[in-house]
């Protein structure tokens, strides 16, 4: 019977452990594909490459939006778009630290939070839908979503010239 409820531990140090690198590997994957790079199978497991940056990350966005969210729901909901683009980041910046992707992404995202929110809010309806069918259609809709994210990344990565430089962390 111990053996049994152990069971939902293990699968939530397994997620906090891997949710970290397995994104990561999926924003260098997106990346590489919105880029015409060439793609292989291996090009998931990157995000392992870079273990420990890609877990901190994962660790402190969560513990952040959680300090954030003990305030109230709005502020937290507001420190995860800030921090939304740390992995699209890191992936271009693999030397970079866990605390230098986070502020880097907080400051790539001054002023264009509520523009990722209303790209989020244009899926509402597919969303719904997936949801309709039983969960079958987020096998559709999640790829979708991220290629948007990853797009919305690309053009204010383009959108400000300065975006790969050192200047990000400063501010």
């Amino acid at each position: 019977m111990m053996a049994i409820s152990a069971i939902p531990a293990v699968g939530g140090i397994a997620q906090l452990l891997l949710s970290g690198p397995v994104t990561l590997g999926i924003a260098l994957c997106m990346l590489k594909l919105f880029r015409e790079d060439t793609l292989s199978v291996d090009a998931l497991t990157e995000g392992f490459q870079t273990f420990l940056p890609a877990f901190l990350v994962h660790l402190l966005t969560v513990l952040f939006i959680l300090l954030w969210s003990l305030l109230l729901v709005i502020p937290g909901i507001v420190a995860g778009y800030s921090y939304s683009m740390a992995y699209y980041i890191l992936a271009d910046n693999p030397g970079m630290t866990a605390m230098e992707a986070l502020k880097a992404s907080k400051n790539l995202m001054k002023g264009h939070k509520m523009d990722l929110f209303l790209l989020h809010l244009t899926f509402a309806g597919w969303f719904i839908l997936s949801a309709l069918s039983l969960g079958i259609g987020f096998l559709w809709l999640s790829p979708y979503m991220t290629a948007a994210a990853t797009a919305f990344y690309l053009d204010l990565n383009t959108a400000q010239p300065t975006a790969r430089q050192d200047h990000w962390i400063s501010e």
